[in-house]
């Protein structure tokens, strides 16, 4: 629409009916007629498009090896994560949205990832820890020199009488050549007295 056409009338009962429910300084009331008639003027038309994004380098050629490169200022590093956070201020899945790229598109080095992710498997990191397996305890004093040392050691490898349940394991249990076996009698009479 021609600014020409725009009816004066329209504009001023815009203003006037702004200016009832606002308070205004003199000075600002030719900037709010002013932007109230270019707002009129611009109805039904369509919005002026955005500016033409034209980046560093291609998308292609943005992922190398041993570096990326910023497609809004050319930029190399190992990683982007936090020049277009500092530098740009967008997050990733932004600064992919800005310049049509796909989501899974790159912001690190491949060599940098691959370094990294060997370095965290040789620390262990990511993977739980393995079950600690702690040996068993191991007998006081067994030797007979060691019991003539330790009157105690001797008192505690002393065998407590059998119960009913631990004979029949006993009996079970193939004989060791330095022990001899005991026989039922043997067992029965230490059980009752």
């Amino acid at each position: 629409m021609n600014t020409k056409e725009i009816n004066p009338h329209l504009t001023a009962k815009i203003v006037v009916s702004y200016v009832r429910h606002h308070k205004l300084v003199p000075d600002q009331l030719a900037d709010v007629i002013t932007s109230v008639h270019q707002a009129i003027g611009q109805v039904g038309q369509p919005p002026e498009p955005d500016e033409v994004l034209t980046p560093a380098v291609s998308a292609r050629r943005s992922v190398r090896r041993d570096y990326v490169i910023c497609l809004d200022c050319g930029h190399r590093g190992k990683t982007l994560a936090r020049h277009i956070a500092t530098r740009h201020g967008l997050s990733g899945d932004e600064y992919r949205q800005r310049w049509g790229l796909r989501s899974n598109h790159p912001l690190t080095a491949p060599a940098y990832s691959e370094r990294r992710s060997t370095l965290s498997k040789e620390l262990g990191l990511g993977r739980k820890p393995a079950a600690k397996v702690t040996p068993p305890p191991t007998p006081a004093a067994s030797t007979p020199a060691d019991r003539a040392e330790n009157p105690k050691a001797r008192r505690t490898l002393r065998s407590r009488p059998a119960s009913k349940s631990n004979v029949a394991g006993e009996a079970a249990a193939a004989p060791t050549p330095a022990r001899r076996r005991r026989s039922r009698a043997a067992v029965a009479a230490s059980q009752s007295g």
